[in-house]
């Protein structure tokens, strides 16, 4: 929601008109939430994404002709619609599609099957600019994942050993309070250290960060 006042406009893309409907059903019941639209493929997402420029898009990762992952990294290589905030609703909590939609630009997950507050709660998180990943994706992500994609990340070497660390500690899915629990410091001071390696790698959130850290092999100490 980039901190505008007003409600979340929220749009779906789904290939499947009934999970369309449910979702609908959803916004319109929100009186934070507002209806911005639906698509039934990719390229109609990105269609509709360009004429309403809304807050979040509920995308669906498995569309039949343009594909939710064709779709992130279309949004994330285009500055007029990369502002929105994308979701992937799926059917599972991993598949071989949640690390790739990570790296495309997602910034989180919801199973299609959520309870409706559940999915309410991740559009506000979204919205709001943080990342929804929960504990149980982000260790399966890395489990699957970590070992077999490690790569330089680009302004890695530029972090402090303490920003090195909070980005590892951000990769287990855990929030600034529950870290700063973790390393008995106060969440200001992890806030802080986030922030700034956030700026330094240029991640648009904490789920970039998710990426950054998988990718360039960091753990914990």
């Amino acid at each position: 929601m980039t901190g505008s006042p007003g409600p979340i406009r929220v749009a779906l893309a789904d290939d499947q008109a009934v999970v369309r409907m449910g979702l609908k059903a959803l916004i319109d019941r929100e009186p934070d939430l507002e209806f911005a639209g639906e698509a039934a493929d990719g390229a109609e997402a990105l269609r509709l994404l360009a004429g309403t420029r809304p807050d979040v898009l509920l995308l669906d990762i498995r569309m039949s002709g343009m594909d939710g992952i064709e779709t992130l990294r279309a949004i994330a290589a285009d500055p007029a619609l990369n502002p929105t905030r994308v979701i992937v609703v799926t059917t599972f909590e991993l598949d071989e599609y949640v690390f790739a939609a990570l790296r495309a630009g997602a910034s989180g997950f919801v199973l299609k099957d959520s309870a409706p507050e559940e999915l309410a709660h991740a559009i506000r998180v979204v919205a709001s600019g943080e990342a929804l990943l929960s504990p149980a994706i982000t260790r399966k992500v890395i489990g699957r994942f970590g070992r077999h994609d490690v790569a330089p990340v680009e302004g890695l070497d530029t972090l402090t050993p303490r920003e090195r660390e909070m980005v590892a500690w951000v990769a287990t899915g855990r929030s600034n309070d529950e870290i700063a629990k973790e390393l008995v410091i106060s969440p200001d001071t992890v806030r802080t250290h986030v922030s700034r390696a956030m700026v330094k790698l240029h991640a648009r959130d904490r789920a970039q960060l998710v990426v950054f850290a998988v990718r360039s092999g960091l753990t914990i100490p």
